[in-house]
């Protein structure tokens, strides 16, 4: 039996993507080839996870016209979903791919959240039903960069996956003894917060088990590109080497790792295979064009080809 999974998406957007023969200056530029999908990195996170065949719950704030037409994708894609009423009107992505696969990624920033919405927003989350609660992509503008350590006091850090970028992650980094369950960054993230380049795999690892080492989480993943994703986790650290795939978008990657990486969590498998898991998703989603992400199908036939290996201490 799969444990409830709540995914968290603080500020969502509706995705739009788009191909066009070239993006050049001045001229009105025809869009072809059009699509929407409902996004913002928990949904996608709750997405993968369905996709998967996993219990999950997408909590969402969602605002004014847009908010109603990114709920009715969500439905439409069979989704449970908790909206948590924001102020303003929720946002929106765009991803335009050019003749020559050059892809323009255009997102705006979401409506602006005073404190107390931020509190109302942790009351929310805190009294949905879940085992694993996974609070993942941006935060809207005004809230507080403290929000994902004082959701952790809320719930319990056991219970919270974290995938975030900018000023919270920062925080949430420099929170030794927080003791989240899982904390994932990509390897730009992970290399402006450590202050170097990490070069390798086993560099990026090394990291990782200093983060866990001090507390920040239990399971530390980083991306590391093409190369696959590490992990340090108390058993070892591994380091999981995706097979070669066709790429054609990589919009949704991150998330989709850490949706399938969840999922294997909440399932009871071990933390290696969780990585297994999450990495062969990621390879899935970049086959998948636009904001198009994983299919089942893929995800399963590409776990047999990754790579997991431990590394060395």
């Amino acid at each position: 039996m799969n444990a409830p999974i709540l995914t968290v998406t603080l500020n969502p957007a509706l995705d739009l993507s788009a191909r066009i023969s070239l993006m050049v200056p001045g001229p009105k530029l025809r869009l072809e080839q059009t699509a929407k999908e409902p996004g913002g990195g928990g949904v996608n996170v709750a997405r993968v996870i369905h996709e998967l065949g996993g219990a999950v719950s997408a909590w969402v704030a969602l605002g004014g016209a847009a908010g109603v037409e990114h709920l009715g994708l969500l439905q439409a894609q069979g989704l449970q979903v908790s909206v948590f009423d924001c102020p303003g009107e929720t946002r929106q992505n765009w991803a335009i791919m050019d003749r020559e696969s050059q892809q323009y990624r255009l997102q705006l920033p979401g409506p602006h959240w005073d404190e107390m919405t931020g509190q109302s927003a942790r009351a929310h989350i805190a009294a949905q039903p879940s085992d694993l609660v996974v609070l993942s992509g941006s935060q809207p503008p005004g809230l507080e960069a403290q929000f994902p350590q004082r959701l952790s006091a809320e719930i319990g850090a056991q219970r919270l996956v974290v995938d975030i970028s900018g000023t919270a992650l920062q925080n949430v980094l420099a929170t030794s003894d927080l003791g989240l369950r899982a904390l994932r960054l990509d390897q730009a993230e992970a290399e402006t917060q450590a202050g170097t380049a990490l070069r390798t795999p086993t560099e990026s690892a090394r990291y990782a088990e200093n983060l866990r080492a001090r507390g920040v989480a239990d399971l530390v993943a980083i991306a590391c590109g093409a190369k696959g994703n590490v992990l340090a986790a108390p058993e070892g650290r591994f380091h999981c080497i995706p097979p070669q795939v066709p790429v054609a978008s990589k919009i949704g990657a991150g998330d989709s790792f850490t949706g399938a990486f969840t999922l294997a969590l909440a399932q009871g498998r071990s933390a290696r295979d969780a990585l297994v898991a999450g990495t062969a998703a990621a390879a899935a989603t970049v086959m998948s064009p636009g904001t198009a992400l994983c299919r089942a199908t893929d995800v399963i036939s590409l776990q047999a080809g990754c790579k997991c290996v431990t590394l060395d201490a």
